[in-house]
């Protein structure tokens, strides 16, 4: 036994089957703990310190980025969401894996197979391929993963400096929109606003009913010289009748008003992620709720089924039966064509599916409004289904859907701050406050009491002032 242990793992006597088996199982599983240590120890030491090096700067950097999330964790997503940053970090993770697949091979061939007793060759061979493949495939796909996170970060956030807070919150409009290959242009039918606050992540969610007439204009907004009195509100630009320049002037309007026939009041909405119509919707918003609106994020809801499915489907809570497809025939008023119902219950559903439960027009008695709420619900529920496990699961994916189903203006300065808010967001429950009847009549709204509606939203999402001692 004690001959067995002083030979040296370099020179070992090849013609002691024991020993050479356990030569090579102590290789495989040391080369797979610690990569490059095979090498120091029975091959060239050159690649071995390659490999030892380039595994304690990985475990290095992992250990100095889990210190910065616990001691600067705004910082530390700053740093990591920045393009370039994620382009070095994909470069040494594909370069790893090869190195990885390098030391495995060349292990293999330190642990001189043909000299292990025949009962152990299969078993060293089969360990040493599966410890080498398995932490290449993880390298490989971490690579790929990073890759198709830099291409969603790229093409979704702009390069902008960071924006501070109004009166301690970041308020963000939110737009849904369906412009399916079966309708025409983009319609923000569901428009809401988060408010956040910029310390612990509480927000206030403010729908906004699509329907809302005579929208007040932000003060020094270039639609406010058009519409003075509100959206529409005689006089205007248009004459003593008042009216807009197109066919309802509702809220849900605003977005053509501005995109369609006058662009040019807002000449650097595009430069900025933006676009005229946006930006005209941003000041009628403010204008509405008394909040200033910061940034945008547009959500197509037809590509909802696309990120859901990525997801692996989400569960929703269906409050009565839903039509998908359907329409109603213009001599008898029933409604034809249904493909199936959404029936009552909670379902998890595919992408399809969910689609039809938040664009439904028919089916509910609560018309526009239910269909609002749904939109939200529908939202809420995604938002749920994107815990980490099952986003780094299906990242790739889910990175894909995310540039055809989000537009913003969120500058990528940004990205490490919202991150944070986020998670601290999932510690409160967001306060929710409906513009719609019977607190509100919609073609007859009254400003002021929408504000107030909004403030006291506000101060619920709120932290608590602290007493003066």
């Amino acid at each position: 036994m004690s001959l067995d242990l002083e030979r040296p793992l370099r020179n070992p006597d090849l013609s002691a089957g024991p020993l050479m088996s356990k030569r090579a199982r102590w290789l495989v599983v040391l080369g797979f703990l610690l990569p490059g240590s095979a090498q120091v120890l029975a091959g060239s030491r050159r690649l071995g310190r390659l490999g030892l090096i380039a595994t304690f700067v990985l475990l290095a950097g992992g250990v100095v980025a889990l210190l910065g999330l616990l001691v600067a964790r705004v910082a530390t997503l700053s740093f990591f969401t920045n393009d370039i940053v994620l382009l070095v970090v994909q470069i040494l993770l594909f370069a790893y894996a090869v190195l990885w697949l390098v030391l495995g091979i060349d292990t293999l061939r330190l642990t001189r197979l043909v000299r292990v007793p025949r009962n152990w060759r299969a078993p060293v061979a089969i360990l040493s391929v599966i410890l080498t493949l398995v932490p290449v495939a993880g390298a490989g796909w971490a690579g790929s993963a990073v890759g198709a996170g830099r291409s969603l970060l790229s093409g979704l956030f702009q390069g902008a400096p960071a924006v501070e807070p109004v009166d301690g919150r970041y308020n963000i409009l939110l737009l849904g929109t369906d412009a399916g290959a079966d309708r025409e242009g983009l319609r923000p039918d569901s428009i809401s606003l988060v408010s956040v606050d910029a310390k612990t992540g509480q927000s206030a969610i403010i729908g906004l009913p699509r329907e809302l007439a005579e929208v007040p204009f932000a003060e020094g907004s270039p639609m406010q010289q058009m519409h003075p009195y509100g959206f529409g509100v005689a006089p205007n630009e248009f004459g003593d009748w008042g009216g807009c320049a197109v066919e309802r002037c509702i809220l849900n309007g605003v977005y053509a008003e501005g995109e369609l026939f006058y662009p040019e009041l807002y000449p650097d909405a595009v430069s900025r992620g933006s676009s005229p119509g946006i930006e005209a919707t941003k000041d009628a918003v403010t204008g509405a709720t008394g909040l200033q609106v910061q940034f945008y994020v547009l959500v197509n809801m037809d590509a909802f089924e696309s990120l859901i499915d990525a997801l692996g489907g989400v569960t929703i809570e269906v409050p009565e039966p839903l039509p998908v497809g359907g329409r109603i025939d213009e001599y008898t008023g029933e409604l034809v064509d249904v493909e199936w119902w959404i029936e009552p219950g909670v379902h998890t559903v595919d992408g399809y599916t969910a689609l039809w439960f938040a664009r439904s027009r028919y089916g509910s008695a609560g018309g526009d409004y239910a269909r609002m709420e749904r939109q939200r619900q529908l939202q809420a529920a995604i938002l749920d289904q994107m815990n980490p496990s099952n986003v780094l699961l299906r990242f790739q994916e889910v990175a894909s859907a995310g540039t055809q189903l989000v537009q913003t203006d969120i500058p990528d300065s940004m990205l490490g701050r919202f991150v944070d808010l986020a998670s601290k967001a999932r510690e409160h429950s967001p306060v929710n406050v409906e513009l719609v009847p019977p607190a509100i009549d919609p073609e007859a709204p009254d400003y002021a009491a929408v504000q107030q509606l909004v403030a006291q939203g506000i101060a619920e999402a709120s932290p608590p002032e602290e007493s003066a001692e």
